[in-house]
């Protein structure tokens, strides 16, 4: 697959950026830590978007390191989806506002077309100086960081239990100039603004090759799909799929079963329980069909799985914010980064062996004994499919 660069770049319309140093973050109190660090040494200007941005103890945390760098001059530009952080009051974006934080929705409720509210601003993306970003499935809420545990004197091990899995990366180099144009995009579609981000790429010559892949747009969503589909067909040793909402449409099943039926090993890490009890069920109505075709299921226990990371023959990576579900895959906007190395796909393999470590699969014999109303309620959900 390292010699398919050329195809990936086709599908996607954008081409891979070389010489970009990645850092994988994937433990929830050390990931913030580690992006407020980068927040906090910002000398020009912080861009962020994000699907969920609540006024919890997280939020107000780097909402304070925010209008702090507001107050000192620096540019700072904050976009949230208006669904996505419809709890969190009014008061607090005034808060930020007045501190000189430019906040705006991202895809507000609008009467002149009501249906465009289905569309959802999923992307969570940093851009710190146009040098340094942060993209991943981490929205800012108290249960993706544990910093609400910790500040109640929680020991750390069971601040780790109670914080959501996730994963994230923090990238520098080339590659960010390209994540800096996709903000501006959506600033200038929620702001009627053209902002420029400037910032001086420094080339790592030990680092990976990065392509940017995001999707705020029905071709953009065409070509997210197709890149998917290209990647299983395109395996030949082994799929590794970690999603927290998995409800596949007959196109992407059939891949994963044909992947398996010609012989690669095909793993879906997925969570034991789930924030949203429609999607728990409708996943569980893919499972025997799945199961029959040889693909292994497992169950992340401890704490609620939401990383969405996607394996291919330990050496072909995406990270980001798009779900294998209907709604990631056809209406929402994602973001989300390609990483073509095999150095970095042994990071990423390691980190899904630690994850099954922490899981339990799913044996045919005793997943057809589940009870009756837990089949009722996966047949019912599962007609929702498009819904969730």
């Amino acid at each position: 697959m390292i010699n398919e660069a050329g195809k990936i770049e086709a599908i996607t319309g954008e081409r891979f950026l070389p010489d970009n140093r990645v850092q994988l973050l994937y433990q929830g109190t050390e990931a913030f830590n580690e992006i407020f660090r980068h927040i906090r040494g910002a000398s020009r200007s912080i861009c962020l978007e994000f699907y969920i941005f609540r006024n919890d103890d997280t939020g107000k945390r780097l909402a304070e390191i925010l209008m702090e760098k507001a107050r000192s001059g620096i540019r700072v530009y904050l976009l949230y989806d208006h669904f996505g952080s419809l709890g969190t009051p009014s008061k607090f974006w005034k808060m930020l506002r007045t501190s000189g934080v430019n906040v705006k929705p991202s895809r507000p409720f609008s009467l002149r077309e009501p249906s465009g509210y289905i569309r959802r601003d999923h992307k969570k993306l940093i851009i710190i100086d146009g040098a340094t970003a942060f993209t991943g499935g981490l929205n800012i809420a108290n249960e993706y960081s544990g910093f609400h545990l910790l500040s109640r004197k929680v020991k750390t091990m069971r601040s780790r239990a109670f914080s959501w899995r996730d994963t994230g990366v923090i990238v520098s180099g080339p590659v960010v100039k390209k994540l800096s144009e996709y903000f501006a995009e959506s600033w200038k579609r929620s702001a009627s603004e053209l902002i420029k981000i400037a910032g001086t790429a420094v080339q790592y010559h030990d680092g990976f090759p990065v392509i940017p892949i995001f999707a705020s747009s029905p071709r953009g969503r065409r070509r997210l799909r197709k890149l998917l589909y290209w990647s299983i067909e395109s395996s030949r040793k082994n799929i590794r799929l970690t999603t927290a909402y998995f409800t596949p449409g007959p196109k992407l099943s059939g891949k994963l079963i044909s992947a398996s039926k010609r012989g690669v090993n095909v793993e879906l890490l997925l969570p034991f329980k789930s924030d949203i009890l429609a999607a728990h069920y409708a996943a569980r109505s893919f499972f025997t069909t799945l199961l029959r075709e040889n693909i292994r299921i497992y169950l992340y226990h401890g704490s609620i799985l939401h990383a969405k990371t996607y394996i291919f023959d330990d050496e072909w990576s995406i990270i980001g914010s798009a779900n294998l579900d209907f709604r990631s895959l056809r209406k929402n906007d994602e973001g989300n980064v390609g990483i073509l190395s095999r150095e970095f796909g042994d990071q990423m393999k390691k980190l899904f062996i630690q994850d099954k470590e922490r899981s339990i699969p799913v044996n045919m014999e005793d997943w057809l004994k589940r009870p009756l109303c837990s089949k009722a309620a996966e047949k019912f959900f599962a007609l929702f499919r498009r819904k969730l």
